[in-house]
């Protein structure tokens, strides 16, 4: 058998912190980017994402700490310009000079000295990537915010830079224009294999185009993982209530037999799957899409291992979906789909059951990682 080895590592952060006013605002003792991966930062307003990325970037003093690009430590304190060289960053909102959309995507390029002709060639290919050929010739100064966005990201990627560091770089934009242009750069993202680490608040922007999350609190990482692991297998409440569980229920095991547990809760039990001791404590989380809904009051789910009867406080549309909030005695939140609201005739203050497995409860022992 061949040996299993660690993935290698193009970006790798030891013991960062930055400080304002004598307080650290960045504590991260380890970080690792891996090539041709998306690493998606995400956290709350002030979690110190931004201040993570910039740092990266090398556009931001550390006050103590090492990084290293491949083998080589970056100099943070007096700007590492052959590193710098090799990343790009996008902001949020675009940063474009008063010349035409072209020009502004061939700035990297020209102050490489790249030939012309190579220079006409490359341009031309990012643009029609990016959906914007035909704006070519035309003034940055007469874009959409959608278009300026796009011109950005051509821009930083045009130089095919090693890493490319987005700064919630969708967060202006009208739902429709953002749809179109994280497909865009998902896809070209995939194409070119280029590595890409990007903070965001928005889960589903996360999940879309991330391989790795990070999810960060207060200048700290608190969980880093493949997407599925975080989404589904939370470190601790904090963790769980920001990548959308939205049912967390703290209790206590008072039953066990054969890997299957009871929790009690207040107003309730739950039943889940895993290897506790009666008397523990427990955070018990469930995703809204694994709770099934049945508007049957004598419906029975076989295997099912939890099935509840409650009754509809609120329904609220949520895009394709509606995000049903039960009174079980415990509040417990169901999404579910335009047709199965329709063909339920889910209302509000109508009785239900709710049902869904034991394996869908990921359990969480309190005692290790408190509800925060």
């Amino acid at each position: 058998m061949i040996p299993e080895t660690d993935p290698p590592v193009l970006l790798r952060a030891e013991d960062i912190q930055v400080r304002r006013g004598g307080a650290n605002v960045l504590d991260i003792p380890a970080l690792a980017i891996h090539p041709g991966q998306t690493l998606a930062l995400i956290g709350p307003n002030g979690a110190g994402k931004s201040t993570l990325l910039l740092t990266l970037a090398c556009l931001l003093k550390t006050f103590r700490g090492r990084i290293f690009f491949g083998e080589r430590e970056i100099d943070t304190h007096h700007g590492d310009f052959d590193y710098r060289r090799h990343v790009t960053m996008v902001f949020q909102e675009p940063l474009l000079f008063d010349a035409t959309v072209f020009d502004n995507v061939a700035t990297g390029l020209r102050i490489r000295g790249v030939a012309q002709a190579e220079i006409e060639r490359t341009v031309s290919r990012y643009l029609g990537l990016f959906g914007i050929a035909s704006l070519a010739r035309r003034s940055a100064r007469t874009l959409s915010g959608g278009e300026a966005q796009r011109t950005s990201l051509a821009r930083a990627l045009v130089t095919k830079p090693q890493i490319v560091f987005l700064d919630e770089p969708f967060s202006s934009l009208d739902p429709p224009t953002r749809e179109g242009l994280i497909g865009d750069l998902e896809q070209i993202l995939q194409e070119t294999r280029t590595t890409a680490v990007i903070a965001t608040h928005d889960q589903p922007e996360a999940l879309r185009l991330a391989d790795r999350v990070a999810v960060m609190n207060e200048g700290r990482i608190v969980q880093i993982g493949p997407v599925t692991e975080v989404m589904n297998r939370p470190a601790n409440g904090f963790v769980a209530s920001f990548v959308g569980v939205e049912t967390v229920l703290p209790g206590q095991v008072i039953k066990t037999a054969d890997g299957v547990f009871v929790v009690a809760v207040e107003g309730g039990e739950i039943q889940a799957m895993g290897h506790v001791l009666i008397g523990e404590r427990v955070l018990c989380c469930i995703h809204p899409e694994q709770v099934v809904l049945s508007a049957d009051p004598t419906f029975s789910a076989s295997g099912a291992g939890n099935v509840l009867s409650g009754m509809i406080r609120k329904i609220t549309p949520i895009g394709l979906f509606y995000r049903v909030r039960l009174d079980c005695g415990f509040e417990l939140v169901s999404y579910v789909t335009r047709r199965s609201q329709e063909d339920l005739e889910l209302e509000e203050g109508k009785r239900v059951i709710a049902f869904f497995k034991a394996t869908s409860v990921h359990v969480i022992p309190q005692k290790e990682s408190p509800l925060l």
